[in-house]
């Protein structure tokens, strides 16, 4: 009876911190986002100018979170808009099934390195599967119809979630943008495709045991780098989970695609390219594509301004699938920038578990309204920067460009990382192989606590 009190003292807590986390975040989400008119947005490589004829001075404020002013929208603005809500947003969610070995049922405090890593991901599947010209049709219609703000919006939501919960009961979710009304309004079959892989995409991030890059699968790969459910996760451990659950994964649609995490920040070539040949399949001659992952630091203490141009080369690359990252105790997901700020998808707003094994389940909760910008200045130097590229010429092309770029912007003897011909082990590396057993190999392991020890705590 001891026990099952502490339980739901420990459920009541969670639900206090997710109020309060929802209470803070609904407040950010609702401030206005303001954009230079007069400068380019870049987006994941994507650039778009927000000019207009009249008032040179005016900024653009963001539309509904951003809300921007009908006779001020020129330019590009719509199709920025539409492109950034296309994005996959992946935030703390709640009432989700136990995590195993834990009496947890969110990650509101704990999990937003591991959400931020889980976009990063989802965008280089967005791009391995969809391409980067492709843009949700229904990006703009996931805005509240009505007049509520997302704060009394937020508040009516968490009463009715806390009150349920005191009383047994459980939230009823009713989803508004079905997979049956979206197909049927596409008229081809290149467009379904791509509306079904949206959603399986989503599905894989699910908040469920089996979803396969869902918390529960991460939390479990962390285990093996001596993490557990309710820890801080840095960027580089986030960045090695990730490849290992790429590399477990066995749906038939993920054979084509793995991860391959920079060591010491250098990206030795031969070894990617092993990975991208090898394929399980002996028939099977084509390349796999790669999502490169470089667990880095833009400094010492805090962030070197040098370090600047090239987080906007990085950033101007459409092959560029973001930067896990964030400044010190918050983990956002930086997808572009405009002048000296940086724009980001932040996941601490709680959100209520989404069952993504219905066939219909909503999409509206995982694509973001509402774009944030913060100063370059403020971000934390610990973080990871992905890219993709689709086969081994690819890689090619991108390492050469890179490199190209680390020249360019490296005001000192040494760039942030380096492509080096060759393999590890012939740098005096250890080659190691794994086991199902132990997922991560005692060099591995080193790394991994090597970087715990070094990066920020994120809350």
């Amino acid at each position: 009876m001891e026990a099952t009190g502490t339980e739901e003292v420990d459920k009541l807590k969670t639900k206090f911190i997710s109020a309060w986390n929802n209470m803070k975040y609904s407040w950010v989400l609702k401030t206005k986002t303001y954009f230079s008119r007069n400068s380019p947005v870049l987006l994941l490589g994507k650039c778009y100018h927000f000019k207009y004829e009249e008032d040179e001075n005016k900024l653009l404020p963001a539309r509904s979170g951003w809300t921007i002013e009908d006779h001020i929208i020129a330019g590009n603005v719509e199709e920025f808009r539409k492109d950034f809500i296309s994005r996959i947003w992946l935030t703390y969610r709640e009432e989700f099934p136990q995590i195993e070995g834990s009496v947890l049922t969110t990650d509101c405090g704990w999990g937003c390195t591991l959400r931020t890593g889980q976009m990063l991901l989802a965008q280089g599947l967005i791009l391995h599967f969809l391409g980067r010209a492709w843009t949700w049709p229904d990006a703009l219609n996931i805005e509240n119809s009505d007049s509520e703000s997302w704060t009394s919006h937020t508040v009516k939501k968490f009463t009715a979630s806390f009150e349920a919960s005191l009383s047994g009961e459980r939230e009823l979710k009713t989803p508004t943008i079905s997979l049956k009304e979206t197909i049927g309004r596409y008229s081809d079959d290149h467009e379904m495709r791509n509306e079904i892989y949206h959603r399986k995409i989503i599905s894989w991030f699910g908040d469920s045991p089996l979803a396969l890059f869902g918390l529960h699968q991460l939390i479990e790969y962390g285990k093996k780098s001596g993490k557990k459910a309710g820890d801080w996760y840095g960027p580089a451990v986030v960045a090695h989970i990730l490849r290992k659950a790429v590399e477990e994964a066995r749906h038939p649609d993920l054979q084509g695609i793995t991860i391959y995490v920079a060591q010491d920040c250098t990206v030795y070539s031969s070894d990617v390219i092993d990975k991208q040949c090898a394929s399980m399949a002996s028939d099977n001659t084509d390349d796999k594509a790669v999502i490169i992952l470089v667990p880095v630091r833009l400094g010492g203490e805090r962030t070197n301004t040098d370090y600047l141009e090239f987080v906007k080369g990085i950033l101007s690359l459409e092959y560029c699938v973001g930067i896990i990252g964030g400044k010190p105790k918050q983990s956002y997901y930086f997808a572009g920038f405009q002048d000296d700020s940086l724009i980001y998808m932040d996941p601490h707003y709680c959100q209520s578990f989404v069952d993504v094994s219905i066939k219909d389940f909503p999409l509206e909760t995982f694509h973001c309204p509402s774009p944030k910008k913060m100063s370059f200045r403020k971000m934390d130097p610990s973080c990871t920067i992905g890219f993709y590229c689709r086969n081994v010429q690819d890689f090619k092309r991108a390492s050469e460009e890179i490199t190209k770029m680390l020249k360019i912007s490296s005001k000192e003897k040494y760039p942030l990382f380096t492509f080096v011909n060759g393999h590890s082990r012939d740098y005096d590396f250890t080659s190691t192989t794994t086991n199902e057993e132990d997922l991560f190999s005692a060099d591995e392991k080193k790394g991994l606590q090597r970087f715990s020890a070094e990066e920020f705590v994120l809350l």
